[in-house]
């Protein structure tokens, strides 16, 4: 199981494309694996015949441990090799990604062939415990250096690179300070994100690795715990990754935890525990808006895009930003600073089989109208494929949650972490309004914005709010906010 960056230690294995005994060529796709982060297709860089499937299919597999065996060397290799190592469990020194049933025996191996864009090594990708030089013994030899593995990646200066050979790191004196927590980036961001000290986490991972469970379980401990609001909802309803299989006449069905859910959990006790929320309603009339999406949806300019009110609703959200930047912030824990964006990075929560996810649109307040329906069209369409990347899920600045596709009429969502604001739109129904003096049947809805009260006040979310409301009732503002 290759590492697929992003500081990910596992993977589910969701479907197998071959079987023992299928010839692969390097570069072919064999499987498909979920992170936390998104489904990957997984190519072999080796040509060959299939010798055994190493796991099955749903079974969550770390990162080093073989997953499926190959004979590289031609027809009179036997798959003696591959029963042996189905046979006793994969140690977590073992090499990554794939391994050759034939493979050379007697001098080390040099490095394997790398998945693209993975930059997997001959060693595991689990950390190595820090190492102390033995008493009498300087730090740095004089002697001879070891062989080293070709092309074995450089440990940063954290430790936390992608893996190096066991030769690597050893007296070169990158490794981390003593004394100094060991974390990869990702869980040092997620702590400085929730203002944790890492030298105060107590460290449950390998090799006294802190991970990502250890700091939110630092985060809960520091916070004293208040009964969550039954109201209180998570930005869309999630999707089941595939259909419980209900025992007849059983009382109850335990569904495991992982993969995209179990990040989305986290991420959302994470928030709700550290940002200060505040929620502002309004309700308005919108037929104009839905007016004006019918006469887009006839613009021959316009043919072949996607025209919805989620699309002129962003471009709302985006004229209500320029004329509100101070909404477009994000929160630097450690350096206590407001950090103001002058970009908008617009996320839009999407419902998956495999869960909830919040892909963003980049620069989205530098989009034309067409653009932005590409860019959403895009965007929707990769996440119901469960093919969106993680850096396409990355450095959010506000989100869009339309509740309303389900016909739910408003609700109080959850903040997406490092977000400062996430306008939850619900479903437009007809009612009626006091319409120029008279009650008349409005196309109405009701707009939920949540936001982080240290970043956004009363006054700035409440103007933020009404600007949104105002383009959307009368769409002109569009043109003249613009």
């Amino acid at each position: 199981m290759p590492d697929v960056g992003e500081g990910l230690t596992e993977a589910e294995i969701l479907k197998w494309y071959v079987q023992p005994g299928d010839t692969v060529t390097d570069g072919q796709v064999v499987c498909e694996v979920e992170t936390a982060k998104a489904a990957v297709e997984l190519p072999i860089p080796f040509d060959g015949v299939v010798h055994a499937l190493l796991f099955g299919e749903g079974t969550t597999v770390d990162v080093g441990q073989v997953i499926i065996s190959v004979a590289t060397g031609g027809p009179d290799e036997t798959p003696a090799g591959a029963a042996a190592t189905a046979a006793a469990p994969v140690a977590a020194e073992a090499p990554v990604a794939v391994a050759a049933a034939a493979a050379e025996e007697a001098a080390p191996a040099p490095r394997q062939p790398v998945l693209v864009g993975y930059g997997v090594s001959e060693a595991s990708t689990k950390r190595r415990p820090r190492k102390t030089a033995p008493a009498g013994v300087p730090a740095q030899n004089g002697s001879a250096p070891a062989p080293v593995a070709p092309a074995a990646p450089v440990v940063n200066g954290t430790g936390t690179g992608t893996g190096a050979s066991a030769g690597v790191g050893a007296g070169t004196g990158t490794g981390a300070a003593e004394g100094r927590p060991l974390a990869k980036p990702p869980v040092r961001k997620l702590a400085k994100d929730l203002g944790i000290d890492l030298a105060a986490v107590i460290p449950t991972g390998d090799g006294g690795v802190v991970t990502r469970e250890d700091v939110h379980a630092a985060a809960a401990s520091a916070i004293t715990p208040q009964p969550v609001p039954a109201v209180a909802e998570t930005p869309a309803p999630a999707v089941a990754a595939a259909p419980v299989q209900v025992v007849p006449g059983a009382r109850e069905t335990r569904i495991p935890v992982k993969g995209v859910r179990k990040v989305t959990a986290q991420a959302m006790v994470g928030s709700a525990f550290t940002a200060p929320h505040v929620t502002e309603f309004i309700t308005l009339d919108v037929t104009r808006t839905m007016k004006l999406v019918t006469e887009l949806k006839a613009d021959p300019d316009l043919a072949g895009l996607r025209i919805n009110p989620l699309l002129l609703i962003a471009k709302a959200v985006l004229v209500a930003v320029r004329r509100n930047p101070e909404v477009n912030a994000s929160w630097d824990e450690a350096a206590q600073e407001i950090v103001l964006k002058h970009y908008v990075n617009l996320g839009i929560a999407a419902a998956t089989p495999r869960g909830l996810i919040v892909p963003n649109i980049k620069d989205a307040q530098a989009k034309t109208l067409p653009e932005l329906s590409e860019a959403l069209s895009s965007l929707v369409a990769t996440a119901r494929e469960g093919k969106t990347s993680p850096a396409d899920m990355q450095n959010g600045t506000l989100t869009i949650t339309n509740v309303g596709v389900f016909g739910v009429d408003t609700g109080t969502p959850i903040l997406n972490p490092g977000e400062s604001a996430i306008l939850a739109v619900g479903a437009i129904k007809l009612q009626p309004w006091v319409h120029k003096g008279k009650v008349k049947p409005r196309q109405v809805t009701t707009l939920a914005l949540s936001f982080d009260h240290r970043l956004v006040d009363g006054e700035l979310g409440s103007r933020f709010l009404a600007d949104i409301a105002a383009v959307l009732e009368h769409p002109r503002r569009l043109i003249t906010w613009s």
